[in-house]
């Protein structure tokens, strides 16, 4: 301990007593400095605008429009299924995609700590013991303990810059994660919507199924009566088994949904057949959804504002090549204590001091210095295109769910009023196969629109509902904009 102190007590003297011309020099460095700074606004620049235009509203009228994303943070609430919002959690939590996303985030932020670190005097202590000898002689020992530091002013914003493109990216890297959750929870409603389409079908094929096979056991009687001929017979054996057919290729798909949806929640394949063996009805929204503006769309997607920040990053990284170019200004001293012996470092021990100033200029590098600004000014080009893209993208997005959506409305108004009158037409013409007023082929006839509409009836209610959730996607509903910093626009919106 008394060595510390000794070094501290060393350290205060030496600042307190230092020749006057280490001062002067001193002076004059961080004057130079100073003025270098002040003079030197030389931080690169870059033209943000892309001149990008988009529509003030959508080309499908939508209702009243809302400029709050809230309401769409919990999408899934919406359908009022527990079930599903379990499933959309625990997918959002456990998913190996999710899981990937957040350790990469965590990388950069790592990564923006070492930039920011960059910009901090560097100081590191160290204690070293000698021994010497010449021959067999000893020539002593030597003890010393002291401190280096050392600081590389960033007059030319190279380090800032670095520092700006590691923030940007870390922003970047927290709205990929939301990215990735939006698209997983889509993922699990699509999924968990498939599964619920398929029990419903197999239900309408099994009702189905049970009223052709009766029909069936009629024509069998009819044709011991000598009512009806072998053809007909036939023919209601084949209806039924084309049936049968169904249901093993229905039951398939809604095992694939339970695996799809175990393995989306990080789970083995068949960890939620339990879960999900019960059948239930497909999921449907309860209410209308107030669209927002497409501007508004546009920031609250996380794919759209990863790429915002991208464009950031590599606009600050064309600045740090910049000024790589210009000269650099490091500051450097050391402080210690030297002595003969160990114990002497408390008492009677050298002060050793250094101070230096150096300037680094690159004179000749066989233009690769500028090389490496024209390989980030296109690199710059390449995000900017891509930011582009995102936004048409998420436009087009928006528009093909209100395109689905408004053609499934349309499709499943029609398909009722057609399986309601398929199933009047089916009752009637069994009733009058069975008095002998029709022939079997109405009845076969009658059956196969029956269960034909039925099936379509299923099918474009789960076209609906699967259509909300690509529409909730496209919005950039499943998760908090406002936990990630909006970036300033670089392109005007």
């Amino acid at each position: 301990m008394s060595v510390f102190l000794r070094f501290n007590t060393a350290l205060r003297e030496n600042f307190i007593s230092h020749r006057c011309a280490s001062i002067g020099f001193c002076v004059l460095v961080a004057s130079s400095v100073l003025l270098l700074n002040g003079c030197a606004s030389m931080k690169r620049t870059t033209d943000q605008s892309a001149g990008l235009v988009v529509r003030m509203d959508w080309s499908i009228e939508t209702g009243a429009p809302s400029p709050s994303a809230t309401s769409l943070a919990q999408w899934w609430e919406r359908f009022n299924d527990p079930l599903l919002t379990s499933l959309v959690l625990q997918s959002m939590q456990r998913n190996t995609d999710v899981e990937a996303a957040s350790a990469a985030l965590l990388q950069a932020r790592a990564l923006r700590d070492v930039a920011a670190g960059a910009l901090l005097p560097v100081v590191a202590g160290a204690v070293s013991a000698q021994h010497g000898a010449s021959g067999t002689n000893s020539t002593g020992n030597s003890f010393k303990l002291g401190a280096d530091a050392s600081w590389e002013i960033d007059v030319f914003g190279g380090s800032r810059s670095a520092l700006d493109a590691s923030e940007a990216s870390a922003r970047a890297g927290a709205a990929n994660l939301g990215n990735v959750q939006i698209s997983i929870g889509a993922e699990v409603a699509l999924s968990y919507i498939t599964l619920r389409n398929a029990q419903a079908r197999i239900e309408i094929a099994t009702a189905n199924l049970n009223s052709q096979t009766e029909t069936a056991q009629i024509t069998q009687w009819r044709l011991q009566a000598g009512l009806v001929s072998s053809l007909e017979d036939a023919q209601a054996r084949a209806a039924v088994s084309q049936t049968q057919a169904q249901l093993p290729v229905l039951q398939v798909a809604i095992d694939q949904a339970r695996h799809a949806l175990a393995v989306l929640a990080g789970q083995p394949p068949a960890a939620l057949l339990d879960v999900l063996a019960a059948r239930r009805a497909v999921p449907t929204v309860a209410a209308e959804l107030a669209m927002s503006l497409p501007s508004e769309t546009l920031r609250q997607r996380p794919d759209v504002r990863a790429a915002e920040y991208s464009v950031i990053a590599a606009s600050a990284r064309v600045a740090q090549a910049d000024a790589a170019r210009m000269p650099s200004f490091k500051l450097s001293g050391s402080l210690g204590l030297n002595a003969l012996t160990l114990v002497g470092l408390t008492h009677g021990a050298a002060l050793v001091s250094a101070l230096l100033a150096g300037v680094s200029l690159p004179i000749f590098n066989g233009g690769a210095l500028s090389a490496q600004v024209r390989a980030q000014e296109a690199a710059l080009q390449q995000v900017r295109a891509n930011y582009r893209g995102v936004i048409l993208i998420a436009l087009k997005d928006v528009e093909d769910a209100l395109l689905a959506l408004r053609g499934d409305r349309e499709r499943l108004a029609r398909l009722t009023l057609a399986s309601e009158a398929a199933s009047d037409a089916a009752l009637y013409a069994r009733q009058r196969y069975t008095s002998g007023i029709v022939d079997f082929q109405t009845v076969l006839e009658t059956q196969r629109t029956q269960l034909n509409t039925q099936d379509s009836v299923a099918s474009v209610t789960a076209d609906i509902a699967a259509d909300h959730v690509r529409l909730y996607k496209a919005l950039g509903g499943g998760w908090q904009p406002d936990l990630v910093a909006t970036p300033t626009r670089v392109l005007p919106l």
